[in-house]
């Protein structure tokens, strides 16, 4: 299990390297000015962030109970994040139409562009971040385990 400085690392590395390519992809895909993306983005962001260290804590902790450990392979991972998105989905989708002036659908349409963004994202930068600051308990023979 991973420890609370860990996860802090996790989940604002996470969210900085997010946000400095969300900002300006979304910018130009729904061609508005990059300082509300931004401003959406860094108030995500932030939510996100929090979501980011409860949700990761609770997952990991149904994993360690249900399986015995957290060391996720790629349908667990798979389902990690699209759960992840789902949930930040839902708690964007207000904020986004209001603070931008745009319907409930078009805010759905960004809402849902910006996840599946972060789907993609978010199963990648787990899948290296895992790599790069794996866990005593999944060494095999000094060697990280392939998930």
């Amino acid at each position: 299990m991973r420890k609370t400085a860990d996860r802090v690392r996790h989940a604002i590395s996470f969210e900085i390297i997010g946000l400095a390519l969300v900002t300006p992809l979304g910018a130009l895909a729904f061609g508005m000015p990059m300082a509300d993306i931004g401003v959406i983005g860094v108030a995500g962001a932030t939510l996100a962030t929090a979501w980011n260290y409860l949700y990761n804590l609770g997952f990991d902790h149904l994993m360690q109970y249900l399986t015995g450990g957290t060391q996720k392979n790629v349908a667990v991972r798979v389902l990690h994040a699209v759960m992840f998105e789902i949930g930040l989905l839902l708690a964007l989708l207000p904020m986004i139409a209001w603070y931008l002036d745009i319907s409930v659908i078009q805010a759905l349409t960004m809402d849902v562009s910006f996840a599946l963004f972060y789907v993609v994202y978010a199963f990648v930068f787990n899948w290296a971040y895992d790599r790069i600051f794996p866990l005593p308990d999944w060494q095999l023979g000094g060697q990280a385990r392939q998930s």
